[in-house]
Parts: C-alpha cells; structure tokens; sequence
C-alpha cells in the first residue's frame, strides 16, 4: 500500500510538472466579398478583423469582419479600390483608398470616410492607428518624396526623414509613439522611432537596411533587418538593443507585428525554401502550420500580419481548395492541470486494477 501512495504521488507530480505543450489553432477561413482571394492586416483584441478582398467585379476593396460576417467598406468618393490596414480598439479602420482625386490615406468609423489628405503630393496611404484615433502613414509632399506623417485633430504633421529624402510611418502605440522606416543621409532605408519630435535611427543587424512594422505599449519595436551575412531577418528592438529572430530554417523572415504580451508574428522561409507564417514567443519561432489542430488540413499557412492581445491571429494563406484567402486562427483551449492529474490517476487506478487480475 506505502508504494502505491508513494507511486501515486509521484505520478501526480510528474502530470502537474510536465512541461505545457505547444498552443494549438483552429483555423477560420474568412471567405471573400465574392471575389477569388482575400487577406487580413489587422485584428483588435474585440475579434475585429480589417483587410482586403477581391469583390465580384474583380477590384481590391476593405473589409471590416466580426461574427463571421465580412462586410464591404466601399471606398472614397470616386474610387474603385481601398485598403483596411489598421483597427483599433473602437473599430476605426485605417488605410488607403483611390478617390475622384488620387489614392489618399483614409479612417473609417461608424459608416463614415475620412480622406487625410497628403503633405502637397498627390497620394498618401495609412497604415498604422492607435487608441487615441491617431494615424500614421506615408503621403507624398510638394517635391514629390514620400514622407512619414500622423494625423490627428484633422492635422497632417509631416515626420521628416534621418537625412534622406524618403519614409514611411508603419505603426503608432497608446502614448503616441511612432515606428516606421526612412532614408539615411547615405541613402538607406532604416528603422526608426519617433517621439517627442525627435526621429532615432535604431540601426540594423549589421546590414545596410532596416525596416520597423510595429511598436506595442511596452516599447517593443517588431520589423526586419538586413544582417551581415545580407539576409533579411525579422527582429525584436528594446531598451536600445536589436534582437535577431532567426528564421525557419530558410534565409529570410519578416516580423509584421507583436501585442501587448510581446508575441511577435510575420512569415519566414523554411529550409526548403517556402514562405510560411510564423509566431515568436519565448524566443522560440514556431512555424504555425505546425500548430494546427485538425481543422487546418489542406492549409498552408503564408504570413501572419495581426495578433491581439488574446492571442487571436490574422493573415493569409492558400485554403483547401487553393485559394488565397484570408484566416483567423484562434488558441484551442489547452486542458487544464486538474483534468491532467484526473486523467493521470484514472491511468495510475488502471494500472493498479490490471496488477491485481
């Protein structure tokens, strides 16, 4: 009897110690507005989805999605195609449209266009929005170089450049902190971060380039660099020091965004060579064809371009039936410790039953 306990014990403790598998998704397709393919840019942690969708005269429109339904946004006044880039925790969408008067930058809340305008150029182009409605993006100036901007309070504030001619802004956190890409005075593309008026060069991974996608409220600055050897990478950016993410086995990856807990997703080439989705965690990148659980067969799973902070994940990849369409994967629940160890006694009774026969 002392050695069953004993043994009963033991076996409890190794179920409740035993490392916690890798999360598992569910994969949704979000279908299409009656076109041929769809992809999805961003999600808010409320399970709002935006993106784009071929409709069924052939042209590229923003969606919104939610409750299963996908829901065509139009476009600007005048305009044959549009882009839902960004959401933010109100539901309004940014990005860009074409327009009687050229591509612009746009927001969208409650049924209602706003065009943003440009910096004296003809197109502008959103992609990035925070909590406060701010948006930040790209828009063309009077000398026809593409500027980073924000908007906010109907104000288009030009963002300048590290020295260069060029840059784009590609996201904005709570505080109104902007991250993006611009030229250096040597001509190359480098991730920044701006605040306070102020644009910082954050470098690279020992390469000439550099590209900054996203920033959460942390400070957690997500993007891709060139590295020494001339690979682009993904990477992570904190307290002043740029952090390789490595790949799937392949030469390149690109990290396209990270949430509030600091889980980074994007898509990375395998050793064989395709391009597949990813998620960074734990300084581990999985690639998230491997997580699925059955209702992922027949995907293959592109990139990943949004996560929430539930841990819900958007992007495109080629569905069952090989088409382009947009996803949303969301976390199977795991089991939990109890039924674990409920689990590990009814194998330890069965056991202990087949000693006595």
């Amino acid at each position: 009897m002392k050695f069953r306990i004993a043994a009963l014990l033991a076996l409890s403790w190794l179920v409740l110690a035993s490392p916690i598998h890798a999360q598992l998704y569910s994969v949704t397709d979000l279908g299409t507005l009656g076109g041929t393919f769809s992809v999805a840019f961003s999600i808010n942690d409320s399970g709002t989805i935006t993106g784009d969708s071929q409709n069924a005269g052939g042209n590229d429109i923003a969606y919104s999605y939610s409750g299963g339904v996908m829901t065509n946004l139009g476009t600007l006044p005048g305009g044959t195609y549009s882009e839902g880039r960004a959401i933010n925790a109100s539901g309004t969408i940014a990005g860009y449209s074409d327009s009687s008067v050229g591509e612009r930058a746009y927001s969208y809340s409650g049924g209602t266009w706003t065009n943003l305008g440009t910096l004296g150029g003809f197109d502008s182009d959103a992609y990035g929005i925070n909590s406060a409605g701010t948006v930040v993006g790209g828009a063309l100036n009077a000398g026809g170089n593409a500027h980073a901007f924000s908007y906010s309070g109907g104000v288009m504030t030009d963002l300048g450049t590290l020295g260069g001619v060029n840059s784009t802004a590609q996201g904005i956190d709570s505080s109104g902190t902007i991250v993006g890409y611009a030229d250096n005075a040597s001509g190359n593309y480098h991730a920044f971060s701006y605040s306070g008026g102020v644009m910082t060069d954050l470098g690279t991974l020992g390469g000439a380039l550099s590209y900054a996608s996203a920033i959460n409220d942390s400070g957690t600055i997500a993007g891709v660099a060139k590295t020494a050897g001339g690979n682009m990478h993904a990477f992570s950016y904190s307290g002043g020091v740029m952090t390789d993410l490595g790949t799937l086995g392949g030469t390149y990856s690109e990290a396209s965004t990270i949430n509030a807990s600091g889980t980074i997703v994007g898509d990375a080439y395998t050793s064989g060579g395709q391009d597949d989705a990813f998620i960074y965690s734990g300084g581990v990148m999985a690639d998230l064809n491997s997580l699925l659980d059955s209702s992922g067969a027949g995907w293959t799973l592109t990139a990943a371009t949004g996560i929430n902070g539930s841990g819900q994940i958007v992007g495109y990849g080629i569905n069952p039936g090989g088409q382009t369409d947009a996803f949303l994967l969301n976390p199977v629940p795991e089991p939990s410790a109890c039924a674990m160890l409920v689990g590990g006694l009814g194998l330890f009774g069965a056991v202990v039953c087949r000693r006595r026969v």
